[in-house]
């Protein structure tokens, strides 16, 4: 684990943060460690919820098979093969 660790004057902390009165004319070590350690790997994504527009609802006939003339017309021209 790394650390970081700095003598100075308590002084100059005080600008930082609220020390005792104690401390701010006193020479003080400042040792600086990691609170948590997160990694990419360990932030996990925010959940999203999944938002349609909102839209005409689909009507039965979209699921019937297409018209004989319709199929012969996209014959030969989809993209996997056979």
């Amino acid at each position: 684990m790394e650390c970081v660790r700095q003598t100075m004057n308590g002084a100059e902390l005080g600008d930082m943060f609220k020390l005792p009165p104690t401390l701010l004319n006193r020479t003080v070590q400042v040792i600086i460690l990691p609170a948590e350690d997160t990694t990419q790997e360990d932030v996990k994504p925010k959940k999203r919820k999944l938002g349609f527009m909102p839209g005409p609802p689909v009507p039965d006939s979209f699921f019937e098979p297409l018209p004989e003339e319709d199929l012969e017309a996209w014959e030969g021209k989809h993209s996997w093969g056979f």
